[in-house]
């Protein structure tokens, strides 16, 4: 039987990115929410749904729903998720859970309180690239990770507005608080912070962690890159290993080769050499290396009470307190 899911928010993230994934996962749409009535009917006739509303709690209250999903703002994702869990209803959010630590920890109380779960939708830990690395690094064969760089750019013209930065801090930065500790596989325990500002509204940050497993790191961010060209690059580092992923879809993995030089019978092995993947984007097939249909199988697995990996509001709490640290660094 198919997830009968309310939704909330159609904006072009939504509609674009979030639902498309979400209805190849054998779920259905029943109601459909936004303050813009237009978009919401749009969405609802895209999908062939017939409740539509421009009120939360309305939605929320629609009988026979499963579950509801949500993609408005961190100030609304609190208070309609946690609306949602006391009616008895899992819930899936669209990141940042709410406007700070404490209220994703008051929607961790509520999930915790009602025992129905809340994913929030860290979807670069299923990013392909992303993927490759952390399985990588978790194969038995790379060893402890000793270090790890990240870089996630964006550029001025997407805050337009916000000179505050808090856009780019809520909706940007908060990804990597969440990536670069799953990557190295232990929390974060320490941080420190320069920053570049040439000028209101562009801003580079270089943040350096350390993990509890001892491992180190610089996460370089910014809004001083077009976004036209390549925004990311992960490297982590282990004993004479080292996995790369540029741009989520170009991974190489390192190992330690001979010099091949000086050898006349020089040659390829894949227990020492250089592996490389990229993806086959002539492939005729729906692929989202970006990762949000990974997501959102694990999505709905979480949602329907299966086992899964998707990440949840305790992953979300601990992405915003490394975030207001980050940020409190920033000045």
């Amino acid at each position: 039987m198919s997830l009968k899911i309310g939704w909330i928010g159609c904006g072009r993230h939504a509609t674009q990115m979030l639902l498309p994934q979400l209805t190849r996962c054998g779920v259905r749409l029943e109601a459909i929410c936004d303050v813009d009535r237009t978009a919401a009917q749009a969405t609802a006739t895209q999908y062939g749904v017939a409740h539509v509303t421009d009120d939360y709690a309305a939605l929320i209250a629609h009988q026979g729903l499963d579950a509801i999903g949500m993609a408005v703002g961190p100030g609304i994702h609190q208070k309609a998720s946690i609306m949602a869990l006391e009616t008895g209803l899992p819930v899936f959010m669209e990141k940042p859970p709410a406007l700070d630590s404490t209220g994703a920890r008051a929607i961790a109380d509520a999930s915790e309180r009602t025992g129905k779960p809340v994913i929030v939708g860290f979807m670069k830990r299923f990013s392909t690239g992303n993927k490759i690395a952390h399985n990588v690094i978790n194969g038995g064969d790379f060893g402890p990770v000793l270090g790890i760089t990240g870089i996630y750019m964006t550029a001025p013209t997407y805050f337009v507005g916000e000179v505050d930065y808090s856009g780019f801090f809520l909706h940007h930065c908060v990804h990597y608080m969440d990536l670069v500790p799953w990557l190295a596989g232990a929390p974060i325990v320490d941080m420190a912070l320069r920053k570049n500002e040439p000028e209101p509204g562009k801003l580079l940050l270089h943040v350096n962690i350390t993990c509890a497993n001892g491992a180190i790191g610089t996460i370089v961010m910014g809004t001083v890159q077009s976004r036209g060209t390549p925004m990311e690059q992960i490297v982590v580092m282990g004993d004479h290993r080292r996995v790369e992923v540029n741009n989520i879809i170009d991974v190489t993995y390192h190992r330690n080769p001979a010099f091949k030089a000086d050898d006349p019978a020089a040659t390829l092995t894949g227990e020492t050499d250089s592996l490389t993947w990229r993806p086959n984007f002539t492939a005729a097939v729906n692929e989202d290396h970006k990762g949000y249909h990974a997501l959102m199988i694990e999505t709905v697995a979480a949602l329907k009470g299966e086992a899964n990996n998707a990440p949840t509001i305790a992953d979300g709490v601990v992405a915003m307190e490394n975030l207001e640290r980050m940020m409190a660094l920033a000045g």
